[in-house]
């Protein structure tokens, strides 16, 4: 067998074994529900934050101009500064991204709370009685063949 068929062997090996799909899954479920933890709190949580706040409050707009490049007259949005240069601390933007990560690892502990809450119940059941060692069986053949 050639190396490059050996390697491929073992890569095949390596892709196909439960750890490496079981990883590919969760990866793809992570970017999925991380998709969802952004538009909860874009779409649900902002305009609710916005009602109490009583306007239009779009943290993900909310910046602080450090500086612009010289002579630009441009539009004052955090898209158009970043884009001629300007350095810009995009503070409205951090809140949003730690909002979306609070979410995400308050969702993942509950899984995670929910789970080990589970493993307990499994671990509580009780279970089905060992068999007895051998020694302790021919001890009872014993007494058996006495009683006889």
């Amino acid at each position: 067998m050639s190396k490059a068929s050996g390697f491929l062997k073992e890569f095949r090996d390596f892709a196909v074994k439960g750890n490496a799909m079981d990883l590919a899954v969760g990866v793809i479920i992570g970017a999925a529900f991380g998709k969802i933890v952004d538009s909860v709190v874009r779409d649900l949580i902002m305009p609710i934050v916005n009602f109490i706040l009583g306007g239009s409050v779009d943290f993900s707009n909310k910046f602080l101009v450090l500086s612009t490049p010289d002579g630009y007259t441009g539009p004052m949005t955090y898209a158009d500064l970043t884009q001629a240069g300007a350095v810009v601390l995009a503070w409205g933007n951090f809140i949003t991204i730690l909002i979306n990560f609070i979410l995400l690892a308050l969702v993942v502990f509950i899984i995670v709370k929910a789970i080990n809450s589970a493993r307990r119940k499994d671990e509580a059941a009780p279970a089905e009685p060992a068999a007895p060692p051998e020694d302790v069986l021919v001890l009872r053949e014993i007494r058996d063949l006495l009683k006889k």
